[in-house]
């Protein structure tokens, strides 16, 4: 794996799931609240099948770059896919999954970066 620091996967990934029209892109720094990792990248889809073309533009992007997960779950499915990168976590929801399980409000002491499409 390619040496990135986890502040620059997280925006990596961030950036790479708005090229696929993913929404309400959110970077959360866990670095002092969590033992787990140091950043959620978070973001929505509105059908399953946008869900898992969001994810698979992350992993693409970032395997590109020689990044690869540890772990991924979900992909099949389509209503959450997780890919775990150790540092950073990215969890791209279909919108309804999102606001059921509500990470931001989980992780609400987390200094949150909002990501929009330039």
């Amino acid at each position: 794996m390619k040496t990135k620091s986890a502040s620059d996967l997280a925006r990596a990934a961030g950036r790479l799931a708005l090229t696929k029209k993913g929404f309400d892109v959110k970077v959360l720094n866990l670095k002092s609240i969590s033992p787990v990792c140091d950043y959620f990248v978070i973001a929505s889809g509105e059908a399953d099948v946008h869900v898992r073309a969001i994810a698979a533009a992350v992993y693409d992007g970032l395997l590109d770059e020689g990044i690869k997960p540890v772990f991924r779950e979900g992909h099949r499915g389509g209503n959450w896919v997780l890919l775990d990168y150790v540092d950073v976590v990215v969890h791209v929801f279909l919108e309804s999954t999102r606001q059921f399980y509500a990470l931001e409000k989980l992780w609400g002491d987390a200094s949150t970066e909002e990501l929009i499409d330039d």
